[in-house]
This record gives C-alpha cells, structure tokens and sequence, in this order.
C-alpha cells in the first residue's frame, strides 16, 4: 500500500479499510471499545506502551516487552498501521514515537481519533478481530528519544526547543505532580490540547494557523524540538504533531517531568 498520509481522514480510512495490509490500533479506554469500534481495529492498553516502574513509568518498555507486545499485535513490516485513541492523540502519538524506535516507518495518525470517526456516524464494530501473533525481531534505537542527559546537555543549545505539553499550572509549578514543582529552564510551554480543533471532534488545527501560533511562542519548525509532559502521555501527541508540521528533528523525552521533577540536581524555573 502506498501514498497513506501520516495525518489520514477518517473518509480516507474508510475506502481502504479492507485493505489485508492494514493494521488498527485502537488505543480507546476497554469500555469504549467494547462498546463499538472501527472494524478490525485491534485494543491496546495504553499501560502496555509504558516501562511502568517508577519514578519515570513513561519511559520506553524494555526490549524484550516491546518485542512482545508487537508480536501480539501482529506487526510485520509489510503491515502500514493506523493508530487513533478517543482523548485527542496522546496515546496514538505515544505509539507512533514507539513504531519509530523500532525503526518501522509505515505508520499514521487518525486526525481526531475514534472521536472524528464516530462524529461522522460511520460504522462502528464490535467483532472482536482474532489477531495471528508475528514473530517480528525488534532492536530499539535512541534516535528518537532523548534522556535526562540529553535534555541537560540541550539547554545551552540554541538549536533545540523543549516543548513542554503539560498545563500551565505544571508548569508554573502552581501544581507539583513530583518533589520539585516548575519547569525545564528555557522550556516552552504549549499545552497538548491547544493543538486540537474543539469544533471539529479534536482533529489537529489547521496546520499554517497553528505554525503560526507555535512560531509566534518560540516553538519554530527550523528547530529541533525535544517533547515532555509529566510521563510522555501528553507529549505523545505533541511528538506526532511536531512530526506533520514538518520540524527539523522531533525527539520525546521518555522520562519526562516525572524523572526531572523527582531528581535532586536537576535545575528548574518557576
């Protein structure tokens, strides 16, 4: 299959739907999908993207679960998937940036998700699709994810932006959701849902408004963008979104506030 855009309308999806070499990932809570979901689409738990081990559960899981979980899913490298989840892309983002850090490159966003599709009143399945096991090899590799190490070593960097995706609050550190409250120093604050459309079920903005809109905070697409939130849940959709307006170099930083906040060196602003 060729010419399958990263961000795909859900009217695109629907004349391909039947195509063999299509994988759905449906990344929605257990009761929406049990309730209905676009036919043939595969649930995930979105624990089972995470490492889950505190203090920084959002980091990558280890290689060997990883290489599980694609292997349940059914990935092999012919397969192009389509990830959409209901909360406006921070799960499908987060899973795009794990397709990348396996090195598979045949993959897009469904722009609004299971909210787009069900606002559109297409059909929606409860057929639960019987899923053939893979026996895909993964190897992860770090191009596309930044360490504590990094981020630090990012902040004299003229070059890089630090794209914080958690609400102002976090950052201002008004709410502290680990040891320390504020933010990365120099770290630009624009929160995930800002890059969504409201009036149009959570679909990305449009993209020139919303380069504009970026552009105007200091976030520029000449830029290489280092993404966080709290646990690179949020962030998941800023990676994608950095991804369709066509930045230099998109990087998530897989421990996000969760491991800065909770280390004792680590400088912050508020």
């Amino acid at each position: 299959m060729h010419n399958i855009p990263l961000l795909l309308e859900p009217e695109a999806l629907q004349q391909i739907i039947d195509d063999p070499s299509l994988l759905i990932i449906d990344i929605c809570s257990p009761a929406r999908y049990n309730e209905g979901h676009i036919s043939g689409a595969i649930h995930l738990e979105p624990s089972a993207t995470q490492l889950g081990a505190p203090p920084a559960p959002g980091k990558i899981p280890t290689t060997k679960n990883l290489e599980q979980l694609f292997q349940k899913l059914g990935l092999t490298e012919d397969k192009h998937v389509v990830v959409y989840d209901d909360e406006g892309g921070g799960w499908a983002g987060r899973f795009i940036w794990l397709l990348d850090c396996i090195g598979h490159t045949k993959y897009s966003y469904l722009n609004g998700g299971y909210l787009a599709w069900a606002d559109e009143d297409r059909l929606l399945s409860k057929e639960v699709p019987v899923v053939t096991p893979s026996e895909c090899s993964i190897r992860i590799n770090h191009n596309h994810t930044a360490s504590l190490d990094d981020v630090l070593s990012s902040l004299d960097d003229e070059s890089t932006i630090i794209w914080d995706a958690r609400s102002p609050q976090e950052y201002s550190g008004e709410r502290v959701l680990a040891a320390k409250g504020g933010h990365i120093p120099g770290a630009i604050n624009f929160e995930w849902t800002l890059a969504m459309d409201p009036k149009r079920a959570l679909r990305l903005k449009d993209q020139q408004l919303l380069c504009d809109t970026l552009k105007k905070c200091g976030i520029s697409t000449d830029k290489k963008v280092i993404t966080h939130c709290q646990t690179h849940h949020r962030s998941g959709f800023t990676y994608i979104v950095a991804k369709i307006l066509g930045f230099n170099e998109v990087k998530a930083y897989d421990g996000s506030w969760a491991e800065w906040g909770n280390t004792p060196d680590t400088p912050v602003e508020q």
